[in-house]
């Protein structure tokens, strides 16, 4: 390098570091072209949440609730939150892959906000909600739901979803740290979820459980969510009902996102 070009580089200032939540649009980014890049994930995405509202609405419909169009009132609700918990497993499997591939040890040599990475999967996580979220609202709106509370209540309870699915992320980022392949990954959050979703007041009635049973409902983070969501959806949610909604995901943030880091530089 001659003194010309010495003199020229000296006197460019350097650019200014990136923020972390640059760092985190970035890696969002990056989530969002899988959809484009991996077709099968919407193809999953998309009808997922279509058999399950269709097949919950018909085949269960009337002898819970009278009639189908009784029980969407009641359901759609339910099935949006349980929607976000099953969404939430696809952090970890993306983040299970990428690890078996080295990518993520390209990403921790990189001058960026460690954390940035598992932002990226939670922004991919928001954008899986929306699509699942938009689709099942769309087919309970075409089927006869109607929200009691209006347009407010439902970006309201949209709102609370992106939280719930926030916080339960960062369970699966966990097990993806800890776990090989993404199928364990998928086959462990799974059978994590499915007591919880479940033995919830998505879809029944929790007083027509045993008395066993039942207590085991109330207390469920899952029931506390869904009983929040349908209050903002079809009117009387109280500020008891969303702070008790949002305690599990918090706690769950506070304690797995250090947890996350810790594991992430350790490995």
């Amino acid at each position: 390098m001659n003194d010309a070009s010495s003199a020229i580089l000296l006197g460019v200032a350097r650019p200014p570091k990136p923020s972390g939540l640059s760092n985190a649009l970035v890696f969002g980014w990056r989530a969002a072209l899988k959809f484009r890049y991996v077709p099968e994930q919407m193809f999953d995405l998309v009808m997922t949440p279509i058999m399950f509202t269709l097949l919950f609405t018909f085949v269960f419909g009337g002898a819970l609730a009278g009639s189908p169009a009784q029980y969407l009132q009641v359901f759609i609700p339910g099935i949006l939150v349980q929607t976000v918990s099953f969404n939430a497993v696809y952090s970890g499997m993306g983040l299970s892959a990428d690890l078996s591939k080295g990518l993520f040890d390209r990403f921790r040599s990189l001058p960026i906000w460690p954390l940035s990475p598992f932002a990226g999967l939670m922004v991919g996580d928001v954008l899986r909600h929306l699509i699942a979220g938009a689709i099942i609202l769309s087919i309970g709106l075409a089927l006869g739901y109607r929200p009691g509370a209006g347009v407010f209540g439902v970006a309201a309870a949209f709102l609370m979803l992106f939280a719930i699915g926030f916080g339960m992320g960062w369970i699966f980022i966990v097990l993806g740290l800890l776990i090989r392949t993404p199928m364990t990954v998928m086959t462990a959050g799974f059978a994590f979820l499915f007591p919880l979703v479940f033995a919830s007041n998505i879809m029944v009635d929790p007083a027509t459980m045993p008395g066993w049973l039942r207590a085991f409902v109330n207390v469920n983070p899952v029931t506390l969510m869904t009983t929040a969501v349908r209050g903002l959806m079809n009117g009387g949610a109280t500020i008891t009902d969303v702070l008790m909604a949002l305690l599990a995901p918090a706690i769950l943030t506070v304690v797995m996102a250090p947890l996350t880091l810790w594991l992430y530089v350790r490995r």
